[in-house]
């Protein structure tokens, strides 16, 4: 045995997920695509309302249009080679296929770090025992209602709540990894605590996303059920975790104000750099949300759409507009594919999210610095409606906290019913 001061220093133990954050790091040095999400199919047993992106089951077309099995295989073989590390699959929904889990295997014998999207019901014990001999990295069910009322309101589908409680019952029975999640919207946002609740009291760890977007056919559908901007802040204060999060967030902003991103870039998230999608009929693009830059793989190949994407990672903004000297605008989660679904156009914000952005802004107490003609800013056609926003939330803030006998948190404030003029406000009468 070598002299003790001669043995390498012991390497400090790592969680999970700083030995992934730290990978990818590197990886995002590298250009190399370390994650990919496959959509295997757009047909699903559900129809709800709010999807960017379901089909019905039977649709015959879309399922012509699906790559087959031995094209997966292939693709699966040029994504190892490029160095993809973790895969997700997803859809509509990856059951809908019969032969998802030959892709599955093949998937797993690559050694890819697998996560699996679905809603869980298609899942069968045959299913789930397959799935303890091929254990995935992760699964995620999304959870529609609390109630099998609210729940099949929203996905149209006879059946389903109880479809969807058994599935999660294999995958529990199984010990499998499992989490919940959901969307929050208008048909099922009186449940979202009683989701979370569920999914706790079954030690499962459970989130949701308040921000529906278009339908990727730029069917405006889903908007229909999207939250009012003061419903998203709200849902945001009655999260104790979301809290937290946007507490450290909102002082890190407040340093950080005085910087502006000069950069003309017009992509700035990790898309294109680190990872890719590659939607059921094989076209490639940043993300699924993402449509308008399109590569078919199966004119070339993985390679080639690489390629091809960091051609399209070169734009540049071709004008000003009130998103580009935003210093919120982490805020509203706005990119070019938010802009390409509710505008046509990735340059063009989109005031959804705009409002959100400020009435978060406000209701954390951050000052927001003058970024050209926005309407929510002080003067703007919008503003008014911001301060009705703050008024509601405020109302139905104080209606909660007399309800349940609780105090108003002194985490993240609430602003008065004044606004930020200072007094004698033309459009709230402060």
């Amino acid at each position: 045995m070598p002299p003790r001061d001669t043995l390498p220093e012991a390497v400090p133990a790592q969680s999970y997920g700083e030995f992934s954050a730290a990978l990818r790091t590197k990886l995002l040095a590298q250009r190399i695509p370390s994650s990919t999400t496959i959509e295997v199919t757009r047909r699903c047993p559900l129809a709800c309302v709010h999807c960017y992106n379901n089909l019905p089951m039977g649709d015959q077309e879309a399922r012509a249009g699906e790559l087959t099995l031995e094209e997966h295989c292939r693709l699966l073989d040029e994504l190892a080679a490029a160095g993809t590390l973790w895969l997700l699959f997803t859809g509509g929904e990856i059951f809908a296929r019969h032969d998802f889990l030959d892709i599955y295997t093949y998937a797993k014998k690559k050694g890819f770090f697998i996560t699996l999207f679905t809603n869980g019901t298609l899942i069968t014990p045959r299913i789930a025992d397959y799935l303890v001999e091929w254990r995935p990295f992760a699964i995620e069910i999304t959870l529609y209602g609390a109630t099998r009322e609210t729940y099949e309101k929203l996905t149209g589908a006879p059946g389903s709540f109880d479809r969807c409680q058994r599935g999660i019952k294999l995958l529990l029975d199984r010990k499998l990894p499992l989490s919940l999640k959901s969307v929050a919207v208008s048909v099922n946002k009186h449940e979202i605590g009683a989701m979370k609740t569920y999914a706790e009291g079954l030690g499962l760890r459970f989130k949701f996303d308040p921000m529906m977007s278009p339908r990727i056919d730029c069917s405006q559908s889903p908007i229909a059920v999207r939250l009012e901007p003061w419903e998203v802040v709200k849902m945001d204060l009655e999260d104790a975790k979301r809290v937290e999060v946007w507490t450290a967030f909102a002082e890190s902003q407040k340093v950080a104000l005085g910087a502006i991103d000069h950069r003309q870039e017009l992509y700035h998230c990790a898309a294109g750099v680190i990872g890719a999608a590659v939607d059921p009929e094989g076209k490639m693009s940043f993300c699924v949300l993402s449509r308008q830059d399109t590569y078919d793989w199966r004119q070339g190949g993985f390679d080639e759409g690489w390629s091809f994407l960091k051609e399209v990672r070169g734009k540049v903004i071709t004008r000003t507009t009130k998103c580009t000297t935003c210093r919120i605008k982490t805020m509203c989660g706005m990119c070019p594919a938010n802009g390409e679904l509710e505008n046509n156009d990735p340059e063009e914000p989109v005031d959804f999210l705009c409002h959100v952005a400020h009435l978060r802004a406000a209701t954390m107490e951050i000052a927001v610095p003058a970024h050209g003609d926005c309407d929510y800013c002080q003067g703007g056609a919008a503003h008014p409606a911001l301060l009705d926003s703050l008024h509601t939330l405020n109302r139905r803030m104080n209606e909660r906290w007399t309800e349940d006998g609780s105090s108003t948190p002194k985490v993240i404030p609430i602003v008065s019913t004044g606004c930020a003029t200072g007094g004698n406000c033309p459009s709230c009468g402060h």
